[in-house]
Order: C-alpha cells, then sequence, then structure tokens
C-alpha cells in the first residue's frame, strides 16, 4: 500500500475525505461527525491522528484549524480543506480529495506491481550468473584438468568471450537492482525531493507533472472564482495550493500582470501553464463572464489525461521490462554455453 512521509497511505486519505463528505451530505453537524470517525478508527494505527482531528473541529469548529497544524496531513490537502472552507464548497473539494487519492493509490500499485516482478526476477538472475561463473564453470575446467585433457584454443576463446558476457551481464543487473532500491529508499527520507526532481526530469513525467499542476490550478480558480472571491485573492490561494515552485511563481505572476493592467487571459497565456487551445478557451470564457465554467470544464479535461496517460505508462513499464529481461537472459545463456561449447570442443 502507498504511503506518504507522514505515515498515512493514498487509501486511508481517500477513505477519510470520503467519510468527511458523506458526513457533510448527511447534514451532520461536522464535530458530531468527526467524533464518530474518531471513534470507528481507533483501532487503526493512526487513531491518534483522527482523535487530534476530532478534537481541533470540536474547539474550533473548523476542519482547516484542525488539521493545519498538525504534520501528520499533507500540506495539499489542508489547504485544499482551507478552500472548501472559504470558498462553501467544502463537500465539493472532499469529493474531489478522494477521487485524487484513490488515482494516487491505484497508480502507485499499479507501478509498483509492475516493477516488482522485473526486479525480483533480476535479483535471481545476479544470484544464477553469480554461481555459474563462481562455482560451476571452475568444477568443469577442474574435472578436465583432473582427466588430462588441455583445452583447445578455440574453446579458450569461447570460454573468455562467455565469462566476460556473463561478469558484464551480472555487473549490469547487479548495479540495475541496487539503484532502484537505493531509489526506493532515498524516496521515503529526507532526498525525496531531489529524487523526485530527477524523476520529473524524464519527458513523460514531466508531461504528467504539468498536466497535474493545470488541473489543480484550473480547479482551485474555478471553485474560487464561482464562489465570488475577486481574482487577485483567488490567484493567491491557488499558488499556496501548488507544490510545484515554479508553477506557484507563474500563478502569483498572473497576480502580478493584473495589478499592472494586463487583462487575465493575456496574463495567463504568457505563462503557458495551459496549452495555446485552452488559453483560447479561457480568452473565450473572459470575454463572455464564464471564467469559472471553463476552468472547472478543463480541470475535468487535464484530470481525465493525466489519469489516461498514467495508464498508458503503466501499461508499457511491465512488458517493456520483461523484453529487457529476455535480452539479459538471453545475454546469461550465451554466457554459459560459450563456455560449456569451449570445454566440449576440448574433449
Amino acid at each position: 500500500m502507498a504511503k506518504f512521509e507522514h505515515g498515512l497511505s493514498a487509501a486511508e486519505l481517500s477513505n477519510f475525505c470520503g467519510q468527511v463528505a458523506l458526513i457533510l451530505e448527511a447534514g451532520l453537524p461536522l464535530y458530531d461527525g468527526m467524533e464518530t470517525l474518531a471513534g470507528s478508527g481507533k483501532n487503526s494505527d493512526h487513531a491518534d491522528l483522527y482523535q487530534r482531528a476530532a478534537k481541533g473541529v470540536t474547539e474550533t469548529g473548523s476542519l482547516y484549524e484542525a488539521l493545519k497544524n498538525d504534520q501528520g496531513w499533507p500540506q495539499y490537502l489542508v489547504e485544499m480543506v482551507g478552500i472548501g472552507e472559504r470558498s462553501g464548497h467544502l463537500e465539493r473539494v472532499m469529493r474531489g480529495l478522494e477521487a485524487y487519492y484513490d488515482r494516487e493509490d491505484r497508480m502507485r500499485s499499479s507501478i509498483s506491481s509492475a516493477v516488482t516482478y522485473p526486479l525480483v526476477l533480476g535479483a535471481m538472475l545476479v544470484v544464477i550468473v553469480l554461481i555459474l561463473l563462481w562455482r560451476v564453470l571452475p568444477v568443469f575446467q577442474r574435472v578436465l584438468g583432473t582427466m588430462g585433457v588441455g583445452m583447445s584454443e578455440s574453446g579458450a576463446v569461447m570460454m573468455r568471450i562467455g565469462t566476460v558476457i556473463g561478469w558484464v551481464v551480472l555487473c549490469l543487473i547487479a548495479v540495475t537492482v541496487i539503484l532502484v532500491i537505493v531509489g526506493l529508499v532515498l524516496s521515503r527520507t529526507a532526498y525525496k525531493s531531489t529524487i523526485m526532481d530527477m524523476i520529473q526530469k524524464i519527458p513523460v513525467m514531466h508531461k504528467l507533472q504539468k498536466e497535474l499542476t493545470a488541473s489543480r490550478v484550473a480547479s482551485v480558480l474555478s471553485m474560487m472564482l464561482s464562489s465570488g472571491f475577486p481574482m487577485e485573492e483567488a490567484l493567491e490561494m491557488t499558488a499556496n495550493v501548488i507544490d510545484d515552485p515554479d508553477a506557484a511563481q507563474s500563478v502569483r505572476g498572473i497576480k502580478d500582470s493584473l495589478e499592472a493592467g494586463s487583462t487575465f487571459a493575456d496574463a495567463i497565456e504568457s505563462t503557458k501553464i495551459f496549452s495555446e487551445l485552452h488559453a483560447r478557451m479561457i480568452r473565450m470564457g473572459s470575454a463572455t463572464g464564464r471564467e469559472d465554467q471553463v476552468l472547472g470544464n478543463l480541470a475535468s479535461l487535464y484530470e481525465e489525461s493525466v489519469e489516461n496517460d498514467i495508464t498508458r505508462l503503466v501499461s508499457i513499464i511491465e512488458p517493456s521490462l520483461v523484453a529487457l529481461l529476455a535480452l539479459v537472459i538471453g545475454a546469461v545463456l550465451l554466457s554459459v554455453m560459450m563456455p560449456m561449447a569451449g570445454i566440449l570442443s576440448s574433449l
């Protein structure tokens, strides 16, 4: 199960958001519903987290105030809850967060399952090749020596080539497995941001990050504008939600451009947050006074695009790794068969 650095899994976060949304839909007072939620989770590993949240809601009357000073909750969730409360759309926000963390859990689980099998197979190959090169082939050579059989020149060449191939394959597999394991370990430490920066330099991941950022910007702006918030305030709150520093700076740049007298459409087009087509859609929405509706539609489009891209990416990972391992297995067989052929040619 995929976990975040605070200890809660994406599935647990999705469940929490869904339960809060259900409380709001049922018309129950939030403090009463949170007490019930904390009671139902008293046997879980994070019972104290739920208890603190319920206590905070009872004392302050605000879910945002209850969560913001507790390091156990992800910053994105906390800021979105604050926006939901200020805009009067907390129920809608919690349903959106439920879907977001559910998608996060499915994505991480799919990637984990797609990578685990080839990783285990690679580790097994390291052990097998090491045994063959370190134990089996020397035994054959010693047996030939005790039989008084000398190896022919061609056999000796085949032996050397096969052994070199074996050691090269062994080193490549071992280094790959070690790098993957080290990356997984570091991703759970203070080096997580560095690992994520490296991953986002991959073109596919960079595209996903850009689409996700565009989705968040459009969703929050749509929610704030439809609730009657001034554009400048909506932009400032949107910048606080985004965890991509460059994108957050771009959103603040839109605010600065508005204060300098630029139109919203021109300011947002200059940031390149949205594609050219979508920027034109925003311009049309701005001209008709329907920016919130257009931005809401764009948020849905980007979310759907992100999910489709993730599905395609996961469907490519496993067959690609299996194909790569098939080549590695062929090299392993070659590294074993060539020395064997060299030994047999000496008989």
